[in-house]
Order: C-alpha cells, then sequence, then structure tokens
C-alpha cells in the first residue's frame, strides 16, 4: 500500500469518527428529536466507527510489514537504499 493511500483511508476513518462523534454530540441535546431516531443513529455510529477504526488497523497492519499492493500479488516494499 502507498503512503498516500495509507494517509487517505486514515483521513477517511477520521473524518467519518469525527462526523459521528459531533453529530452524536448535537442529537443528544437536541430535544426535538424522538428516542427512536436517537436509537437508530447511534447504532449507525457505532457501526460507522467500528469499520473506521477496523480500518486503521488494517492499514495499520499493512504499513508495518511494508507491503506494496501491485494488482493482485504483494512484493515487499523497497527502500531508497535499495535502488
Amino acid at each position: 500500500m502507498t503512503r498516500r493511500a495509507a494517509v487517505f483511508l486514515y483521513a477517511f476513518a477520521g473524518w467519518t469518527v469525527f462526523v459521528w462523534v459531533v453529530f452524536i454530540r448535537n442529537i443528544a441535546k437536541d430535544h426535538t428529536h424522538t428516542t427512536g431516531f436517537k436509537v437508530v443513529h447511534i447504532i449507525l455510529a457505532v457501526i460507522s466507527i467500528a469499520f473506521a477504526a477496523g480500518c486503521f488497523a488494517v492499514v495499520g497492519r499493512v504499513r508495518r510489514r511494508g507491503e506494496v499492493g501491485r494488482g493482485d500479488r504483494r512484493v515487499p516494499e523497497t527502500s531508497a537504499q535499495d535502488g
């Protein structure tokens, strides 16, 4: 995985968490929404945040192994010293 792809996925996951945390905080303070609305959106938030955490974990694991995807096969990432 390239660094650019990893940064994009980290940003995407981070933005997802940010949006849902702000949204849940706002609807928790708002008394115009029904309990059902709040429950459904809290469940959606938990699922989305779990996907974001999974994204962080997968990207981190791939980056730590130093693998770069090229098509369907994976090859070790080379450093600048390797030529």
